[in-house]
């Protein structure tokens, strides 16, 4: 009895299908990469031109076709990556169901042995196997996920994922060139754009440790410190090209 208590309270097969949840991560990794780049290339670009003594309005139009294209290119590499794993996901179930056809003894197997690494008796995961050979779908299911450890893919992830970088690209994007909107002068806006961009990276650098377990206030330092390098680098790089 204690033992059959323990199992039920601490069950690895019920910790595995808590992965229901995989997909809300997806849409929050989607979002950090897309408001991660969009917050520090046109930041950096904006520091650039400014260090080149460029106007608001050139820097304001570079920013923008940076932004445009950067979102593009984003939301087109997440829809490739996302696309690719659902391809994946496709060509291992028709392998799997073709060994199911084939060799079922084989996977039904396999399923004990995979129930057994769980702590499950023959006499308990043997129901479970004859279960599973009774619904082939079912079956195809379990291997997916606890032999392959893959999960079904939602339909629309591709293109939802393409357009979750895309737009946070776009919001990150805005933040830098803002100030060069309001203040005609390069030389002013940048000193702006700087304190509000930096001030963008903390606050989204805690964010993002929050959201994936790791130290808030690590994340954002790290985060804004990366920012900084790549805006001070472009800044300095300029205004050594333009003294040669």
């Amino acid at each position: 009895m204690t033992r059959l208590v323990r199992r039920s309270s601490s069950s690895p097969l019920l910790d595995h299908h808590k992965e229901k949840h995989f997909t809300a991560g997806e849409i929050v990794r989607d979002v950090i990469i897309g408001v991660s780049d969009g917050l520090t290339v046109p930041f950096a670009l904006a520091a650039g031109l400014s260090g080149a003594d460029a106007s608001s309005s050139i820097v304001l139009t570079a920013g923008i076709a940076e932004v445009v294209a950067g979102a593009i290119s984003m939301g087109l590499g997440g829809y490739l990556a996302a696309k690719s794993e659902a391809d994946h996901y496709v060509r291992e179930m028709k392998r799997e169901e073709e060994e199911i056809i084939n060799v079922p003894d084989t996977e039904a197997a396999e399923v004990a042995e995979i129930l057994a690494e769980y702590g499950l008796e023959p006499h308990e995961y043997g129901p479970v196997v004859e279960a599973l050979r009774k619904r082939p779908q079912a079956w195809l299911e379990f291997m997916m996920r606890f032999e392959l450890g893959l999960e079904k893919p939602e339909p629309r992830r591709a293109l939802e994922s393409a357009a979750t970088i895309a737009i946070a690209y776009v919001l990150g994007g805005f933040v830098p060139l803002a100030p060069y909107i309001f203040i005609p002068v390069a030389s002013n806006a940048v000193v702006v754009s700087v304190a509000v961009t930096l001030l963008a990276l903390l606050f989204f650098g805690y964010v993002k440790g929050r959201l994936t377990g790791n130290h808030p206030f690590l994340s954002a330092l790290q985060t804004t410190l990366i920012g900084a390098i790549a805006s001070a680098a472009a800044f300095g790089l300029a205004k050594a090209v333009k003294s040669l």
